[in-house]
């Protein structure tokens, strides 16, 4: 076991302490919100799994913080590829699970809890493409063949997640991913106007062809109550859209202040219809309910301080490559903090995306704790401010 204390050596000699604090911090929040949003079932299982895997993450936290990622990556970067593609692809076995329409989830016999491969796939994704950032850098970043190549790559495993379980969600936070990754790295804006452009296109061009498919009509229902269109308000609160329909009036009730913790009408109501999701997808709307906008103030300031670490340890990285995998990290959880809030907001589609650190699940929690000790790492190799380059970023 000496491997474990020389970790913890290194650890508490030049570990980002403050960056596992901010993340505790949040978990515990969670913590605390997931046991109100799951009191309703009598069962106290959920808050279990969210303790065992805060227990988890910080271990994960300290160990992966002594790992030279880029040494590790460039030894295994041949087999890394091809693992994350079976992983996915184990959704499609016998132990896959549907949840919600997306079968992205494994039930691994006698393992007490179900895992989620492309949630663990996100931080592989980011190492592998930081690493392709970095060896076309030589090359040209802009060049076409760079952008087709590692665009190539995230298309390619958005189709699997796409094949194996329905999850659009998933597979566009990778595509936001490798946006910020892409953007870091020094990609010019000309190749990011063309994407958006292309991408406008052929939603103009399939929108007639589009509009019996399910995932579609969750993007049409936000569109029709964004603009207030009053011939589809049965569908925006009773239909397609009575999820967050649901959430923008259980976090307007709360007010200021909330109707305080452990009193949310919906939140505590014994009906799964009264709050949808309310552990997982909807957990930014419990906070508002009870909380209030102070609530929800205090947790988005968390989750935007743990982002800022984040770029603030990218711009200090003593390579290339670990910059991008920093700049990674936060473009994961600056996607997945708009997109579920957004949710939560009825400005965007349900895609069954989490909040970090505060939504329920024991996979999404390690995988982030995961990916903070990534960076963590990073930090840990930081240069003296005499060495550093500051216009690598």
């Amino acid at each position: 076991m000496s491997w474990l204390s020389d970790s913890w050596r290194e650890f508490k000699a030049r570990g980002d302490k403050l960056l596992l604090a901010l993340c505790v911090i949040l978990s515990l929040c969670g913590v605390v919100l997931v046991y109100s949003a799951s009191r309703y079932t009598g069962s106290t299982r959920s808050v279990l799994v969210q303790l065992i895997g805060l227990a988890m993450g910080v271990f994960a936290y300290v160990l992966l913080s002594s790992v030279d990622f880029e040494l590790f990556i460039q030894k295994s970067w041949k087999w890394l590829f091809p693992f994350c593609v079976v992983f996915i692809l184990t959704t499609l076995s016998p132990w896959g699970v549907e949840v919600g329409g997306n079968r992205s989830w494994l039930q691994i016999p006698h393992f007490p809890t179900t895992i989620q491969p492309a949630e663990v796939v996100k931080v592989f994704f980011i190492l592998l493409l930081a690493l392709q950032f970095s060896r076309l850098r030589e090359r040209g970043i802009s060049r076409i063949t760079s952008v087709v190549f590692t665009a190539g790559h995230t298309l390619f495993l958005c189709a699997v997640i796409a094949v194996a379980s329905s999850d659009f969600g998933m597979a566009l936070i990778y595509c936001l991913i490798y946006v910020v990754v892409a953007w870091a790295a020094g990609v010019k804006l000309r190749w990011f106007v063309l994407a958006f452009a292309i991408i406008g296109i052929a939603a103009w061009l399939l929108w007639p062809y589009l509009s019996s498919d399910v995932h579609f009509q969750r993007v049409t229902v936000v569109i029709d109550h964004i603009t207030g269109n009053p011939d589809t308000i049965y569908e925006q609160t009773q239909g397609r859209g009575w999820q967050q329909s649901r959430s923008i009036l259980a976090i307007g009730s709360g007010g200021l202040t909330g109707m305080g913790y452990l009193n949310g009408t919906q939140t505590q109501s014994p009906y799964k219809t009264s709050l949808p999701a309310r552990m997982d997808d909807e957990i930014f709307a419990v906070c508002g309910e009870e909380f209030g906008l102070v609530g929800c103030v205090v947790l988005l300031v968390l989750e935007f301080a743990i982002i800022a670490r984040c770029v603030w340890v990218a711009r200090r990285a003593s390579s290339y490559y670990s910059a991008l995998v920093a700049m990674g990290m936060a473009g994961m959880l600056s996607a997945q903090v708009c997109v579920n809030v957004g949710m939560c907001l009825y400005v965007f589609p349900v895609v069954g995306i989490t909040l970090p650190f505060v939504s329920a699940g024991g996979t999404s929690l390690i995988t982030m704790f995961a990916a903070m000790g990534a960076v963590s790492s990073v930090k840990t190799r930081t240069l003296p401010s005499w060495l550093r380059d500051r216009s690598q970023l």
